[in-house]
């Protein structure tokens, strides 16, 4: 059996396939393990500088398995909310790690995004779609609620009523209706999608990434943050900048780059 989670670094970007094409690459428990073991390792590895996520097939991601939900039904009633409270937490785990990645991230939306899968698309900083791309927060068709932080970040995209209205739906939205929403960043072609998020990631990642980490950290909770919150934030930031091996050397190359052009 193949990997349900397929990891490729190539200069510097990681891409990260969910590789479970014959399900429209919906999270099993397992295949949810081993997407933590490589969103962790990836948030560790300093050589990498920005990561892709993608799936193979013609999907993004159809959101949770429907065959692990009979399961959990079929478990005794008295262990019914337990178990449900314990997949959630294994679930906001994985949401979190995706979204606090220090590193920018890119989601290259291929294909239907649904409920858990148009979620984690929108906890990437960014999204990039191909023409058969289109998203669904369809969870109400299941009698269920986005636990997945589409609550948090739908709305920080769409607006309050707009994120109501295709949570309320659960409608589909194409790419074009996304792009024009907010939902989607940039398109792309079928063909080239992938190539065209990796080419972002990399132009994204030129930059110092103690600097990047610690701006997204504090861009991430800026909404909920008074404006003395993140100038206190900011503060503390830019004083581990300040002892960074990429300012020192960043002002240094200026130094040295101005007495050349006086002696010039």
């Amino acid at each position: 059996m193949s990997e349900t989670i397929e990891l490729i670094v190539t200069d510097g970007i990681a891409t990260v396939f969910l590789n479970r094409p014959e399900k429209r690459n919906a999270f099993s428990d397992d295949m949810r393990g081993k997407f933590i073991d490589t969103l962790e390792s990836i948030a560790t590895d300093r050589s990498i500088r920005a990561m892709v996520l993608t799936g193979r097939g013609k999907g993004f991601c159809a959101g949770g398995d429907v065959a692990g939900m009979e399961k959990r039904m079929q478990a005794p009633q008295g262990e019914v909310g337990i178990n449900g409270w314990a997949r959630q937490q294994r679930v906001h785990h994985t949401q979190s790690l995706l979204y606090t990645m220090p590193k920018p991230t890119i989601a290259a939306v291929n294909g239907a995004a649904s409920g858990l899968g148009a979620d984690t698309a929108l906890a990437c900083d960014f999204v990039m779609v191909s023409p058969s791309a289109n998203f669904a927060w369809s969870y109400i068709n299941r009698g269920l609620i986005p636990d997945g932080g589409g609550m948090y970040f739908l709305p920080r995209r769409v607006g309050l009523p707009k994120a109501k209205d295709l949570i309320f739906s659960g409608r589909k939205v194409d790419a074009q209706e996304a792009l024009a929403l907010g939902i989607a960043d940039q398109m792309s072609t079928d063909e080239g999608l992938v190539a065209d998020a990796q080419a972002w990631a990399k132009s994204l990642a030129q930059g110092s990434p103690t600097a990047l980490a610690l701006s997204k950290t504090i861009l991430n909770q800026t909404f909920e943050l008074t404006s003395t919150q993140v100038f206190a934030q900011g503060s503390q930031a830019q004083g581990i900048c300040y002892t960074s091996s990429e300012h020192r050397e960043a002002v240094m190359a200026f130094l040295e780059r101005a007495a050349a052009a006086k002696k010039a």
